[in-house]
């Protein structure tokens, strides 16, 4: 197992303002040589070839590129649905700061085989969608107009309740950056029915009486950059009676849910979480 500090480091890379230059001189710090860095390197990074664990879904499920008008233009998003023609309820599922990336499609293809319409657009859409090199997708992020981004999403769950096979019912889930959006919609969509955020940014204590949306929250234990907001976020929710459930999952780090990042992955938590997730929407929605 990596020492924490480097799995931090990564964390304080992917998240902040780093380059990938210093990234790299610290972990050479830390793992003592280049050649001890390089081999540690891809146990941090995600490895897409193993994003796809829905392979065997085609004959289940429908899936195809979408485009939703959004401000300034379109949006682009991923959508995956059952076949058998019924109504069904709708989530939305959110990408990290790294865009709509082929984990997330696989992401949407699970919320889909569990009997959902899900639907995954791209935040980088205004820059032509998510370019392949992923710090090239992280730079995209930190061009993003805030307001119009939120206005991306809110069309996108505006959209969802309108489809044509939707029951009018909508959810989200998001990760990392996603579970931040999930805090932000809840807070500006009032008619959102639940949100599901792993590990991400909690909304201001004073948004809270706006937020309608059932909420349920997943954080990894040694996430200590995100979890410093969980007592804040939990006090006002318990105030203002809001319908949330929290689950801190021990010893494990930001980012538990993509089993694409093998360092941080922990199939356990996952599963677990996930299950909880599924469950959480076929109550709500």
């Amino acid at each position: 197992m990596l020492d924490q500090k480097i799995i931090d480091l990564f964390d304080a890379y992917t998240h902040g303002a780093m380059t990938r230059q210093e990234f790299m001189k610290r972990l050479t710090l830390f793992t003592g040589s280049v050649v001890a860095a390089s081999a540690v390197l891809p146990l941090l990074e995600v490895q897409y070839e193993h994003a796809e664990t829905t392979s065997g879904s085609a004959d289940e499920l429908e899936t195809r590129y979408v485009e939703y008008p959004t401000e300034g233009g379109k949006a682009r998003a991923y959508l995956a649905m059952p076949k058998k023609k019924k109504k069904r309820a709708a989530v939305m599922v959110i990408h990290e700061n790294r865009g709509l990336n082929p984990h997330i499609e696989d992401v949407t293809r699970r919320v889909a085989l569990a009997g959902f319409i899900a639907l995954a657009p791209d935040a980088l859409s205004p820059f032509g969608g998510t370019p392949e090199d992923a710090d090239a997708a992280r730079e995209k992020f930190g061009q993003l107009d805030a307001a119009k981004n939120l206005k991306l999403f809110l069309d996108g769950l505006a959209y969802l309740r309108t489809f044509p096979k939707s029951t009018g019912k909508v959810g989200c889930v998001g990760f990392c950056w996603g579970g931040a959006m999930v805090n932000s919609l809840a807070v500006n969509d009032p008619q959102l029915n639940a949100g599901v955020a792993y590990y991400g940014r909690q909304a201001a204590a004073a948004d809270v009486p706006k937020i309608n949306a059932a909420l349920m929250l997943h954080y990894g234990g040694l996430d200590t950059r995100i979890n410093e907001g969980i007592p804040a976020y939990e006090a006002a929710l318990k105030a203002n009676n809001k319908d949330y459930q929290i689950f801190v999952y021990p010893e494990v780090n930001h980012a538990f849910n993509n089993d694409t990042a093998p360092t941080r992955y922990n199939e356990a938590a996952a599963k677990l979480a996930w299950e909880r997730t599924i469950a959480f929407f076929g109550e709500k929605l």
